[in-house]
Protein backbone atom coordinates (compact mmCIF):
# COMPACT_ATOMS: atom_id res chain seq x y z
CA UNK A 1 0.00 0.00 0.00
CA UNK A 2 1.42 3.56 -0.79
CA UNK A 3 2.18 5.88 2.04
CA UNK A 4 0.29 8.53 0.98
CA UNK A 5 -3.15 6.34 1.03
CA UNK A 6 -2.36 4.99 4.85
CA UNK A 7 -1.65 8.67 5.68
CA UNK A 8 -5.20 9.58 4.38
CA UNK A 9 -7.06 6.67 5.88
CA UNK A 10 -5.76 7.44 9.23
CA UNK A 11 -6.53 11.17 8.56
CA UNK A 12 -10.24 10.55 7.64
CA UNK A 13 -11.01 7.87 10.47
CA UNK A 14 -9.87 11.04 12.86
CA UNK A 15 -11.93 13.24 11.16
CA UNK A 16 -15.30 11.08 11.55
CA UNK A 17 -14.10 10.24 15.07
CA UNK A 18 -14.13 13.83 15.51
CA UNK A 19 -17.00 15.10 13.55
CA UNK A 20 -19.76 16.10 16.05
CA UNK A 21 -22.69 16.48 13.43
CA UNK A 22 -25.86 14.72 14.54
CA UNK A 23 -24.58 14.97 18.32
CA UNK A 24 -26.73 17.92 19.32
CA UNK A 25 -30.12 16.67 18.68
CA UNK A 26 -28.99 13.74 21.36
CA UNK A 27 -27.57 16.60 23.85
CA UNK A 28 -30.74 18.46 23.56
CA UNK A 29 -33.07 15.49 23.58
CA UNK A 30 -31.25 14.55 27.25
CA UNK A 31 -30.79 18.07 28.46
CA UNK A 32 -34.40 18.75 27.47
CA UNK A 33 -35.62 15.76 29.64
CA UNK A 34 -33.08 16.50 32.37
CA UNK A 35 -34.47 19.70 32.48
CA UNK A 36 -37.98 19.30 31.50
CA UNK A 37 -39.50 16.17 33.73
CA UNK A 38 -39.07 18.43 36.85
CA UNK A 39 -40.06 21.22 35.66
CA UNK A 40 -43.19 19.73 34.53
CA UNK A 41 -43.90 17.72 37.76
CA UNK A 42 -43.25 21.36 39.60
CA UNK A 43 -46.39 22.51 37.65
CA UNK A 44 -48.13 19.62 38.20
CA UNK A 45 -47.40 19.55 42.21
CA UNK A 46 -48.41 23.35 42.68
CA UNK A 47 -51.56 22.92 39.73
CA UNK A 48 -52.73 20.42 42.54
CA UNK A 49 -51.66 22.37 45.64
CA UNK A 50 -53.66 25.21 44.55
CA UNK A 51 -56.29 23.42 43.08
CA UNK A 52 -57.10 21.71 46.68
CA UNK A 53 -56.72 25.66 48.25
CA UNK A 54 -59.22 27.09 46.21
CA UNK A 55 -61.66 24.08 46.90
CA UNK A 56 -61.40 24.21 50.82
CA UNK A 57 -61.14 28.21 50.65
CA UNK A 58 -64.64 28.63 48.53
CA UNK A 59 -66.25 25.70 50.22
CA UNK A 60 -65.69 27.01 53.84
CA UNK A 61 -66.83 30.78 52.54
CA UNK A 62 -69.68 29.45 50.74
CA UNK A 63 -70.97 27.17 53.57
CA UNK A 64 -70.44 30.34 56.28
CA UNK A 65 -72.96 32.52 53.73
CA UNK A 66 -75.65 29.57 53.40
CA UNK A 67 -75.60 28.96 57.03
CA UNK A 68 -75.98 32.40 58.11
CA UNK A 69 -78.85 33.00 55.76
CA UNK A 70 -80.87 29.51 57.18
CA UNK A 71 -84.00 29.49 58.57
CA UNK A 72 -83.02 27.30 61.32
CA UNK A 73 -79.76 25.41 62.63
CA UNK A 74 -80.31 22.30 61.27
CA UNK A 75 -81.51 24.00 57.57
CA UNK A 76 -77.93 25.79 57.76
CA UNK A 77 -75.88 22.16 58.78
CA UNK A 78 -77.76 20.80 55.78
CA UNK A 79 -76.94 23.53 53.43
CA UNK A 80 -73.55 24.15 54.27
CA UNK A 81 -73.05 20.50 53.79
CA UNK A 82 -74.26 20.59 50.83
CA UNK A 83 -72.26 23.61 49.80
CA UNK A 84 -69.15 22.14 50.86
CA UNK A 85 -69.93 18.75 48.55
CA UNK A 86 -70.50 21.21 45.89
CA UNK A 87 -67.41 23.19 46.23
CA UNK A 88 -64.97 20.29 46.60
CA UNK A 89 -66.54 18.79 43.80
CA UNK A 90 -65.61 21.40 41.22
CA UNK A 91 -61.58 21.06 42.07
CA UNK A 92 -61.74 17.21 42.04
CA UNK A 93 -61.61 16.80 46.09
CA UNK A 94 -63.24 14.45 47.73
CA UNK A 95 -65.70 15.73 50.50
CA UNK A 96 -64.88 12.68 52.72
CA UNK A 97 -61.03 13.86 52.60
CA UNK A 98 -61.84 16.83 54.76
CA UNK A 99 -62.98 17.24 58.05
CA UNK A 100 -65.50 20.36 59.03
CA UNK A 101 -66.04 22.25 61.78
CA UNK A 102 -68.63 24.97 62.32
CA UNK A 103 -68.52 27.21 65.34
CA UNK A 104 -70.85 29.84 66.64
CA UNK A 105 -70.33 32.86 68.69
CA UNK A 106 -70.93 34.40 71.35
CA UNK A 107 -73.18 31.51 72.10
CA UNK A 108 -72.01 28.50 70.75
CA UNK A 109 -75.47 26.42 71.42
CA UNK A 110 -77.61 29.10 69.41
CA UNK A 111 -76.00 29.30 66.31
CA UNK A 112 -77.98 31.61 64.82
CA UNK A 113 -78.70 34.50 66.75
CA UNK A 114 -79.01 38.28 65.85
CA UNK A 115 -75.26 40.03 64.99
CA UNK A 116 -73.61 36.28 65.81
CA UNK A 117 -70.86 34.52 63.88
CA UNK A 118 -70.77 31.21 62.28
CA UNK A 119 -67.19 30.54 61.39
CA UNK A 120 -66.78 27.35 58.76
CA UNK A 121 -63.00 25.45 59.09
CA UNK A 122 -62.32 23.15 56.95
CA UNK A 123 -58.91 20.80 57.01
CA UNK A 124 -58.02 18.65 54.57
CA UNK A 125 -55.04 17.58 52.10
CA UNK A 126 -54.04 17.25 48.90
CA UNK A 127 -51.78 14.23 47.56
CA UNK A 128 -48.79 14.94 45.16
CA UNK A 129 -49.41 13.63 41.68
CA UNK A 130 -48.38 10.88 40.68
CA UNK A 131 -46.51 9.45 43.67
CA UNK A 132 -47.61 5.60 44.77
CA UNK A 133 -49.53 5.14 47.75
CA UNK A 134 -46.81 2.51 49.41
CA UNK A 135 -44.16 4.96 49.27
CA UNK A 136 -43.36 6.10 52.59
CA UNK A 137 -40.02 8.05 54.22
CA UNK A 138 -39.42 11.22 56.36
CA UNK A 139 -40.83 13.28 53.58
CA UNK A 140 -44.38 14.68 53.24
CA UNK A 141 -46.58 12.82 50.92
CA UNK A 142 -49.43 15.02 51.00
CA UNK A 143 -49.87 18.82 51.86
CA UNK A 144 -52.12 19.75 55.03
CA UNK A 145 -54.92 22.49 54.08
CA UNK A 146 -56.73 24.68 56.68
CA UNK A 147 -59.63 27.04 55.44
CA UNK A 148 -61.72 29.24 57.91
CA UNK A 149 -63.89 31.53 57.03
CA UNK A 150 -66.66 33.87 59.37
CA UNK A 151 -69.98 35.62 58.47
CA UNK A 152 -72.20 37.60 60.81
CA UNK A 153 -76.11 36.53 61.45
CA UNK A 154 -77.99 39.52 60.28
CA UNK A 155 -79.23 41.57 62.64
CA UNK A 156 -82.73 40.86 61.10
CA UNK A 157 -82.76 37.46 61.90
CA UNK A 158 -85.71 35.61 62.66
CA UNK A 159 -88.18 38.59 61.67
CA UNK A 160 -89.46 37.10 58.84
Amino acid sequence: MPRWRLWADERWADERWADERGSTSLEFVTAGLLLLLPLVYLVLSVSSIQAGAFAVEGASRQAARVFVQADSAEEGRREAERAIDFALADYGVDARSVSVTIGCSPRPERCLTRLGTVTVTIEGSVPLPLLPPVLTGNFPLAIPLHASATQQVSRFWGTR
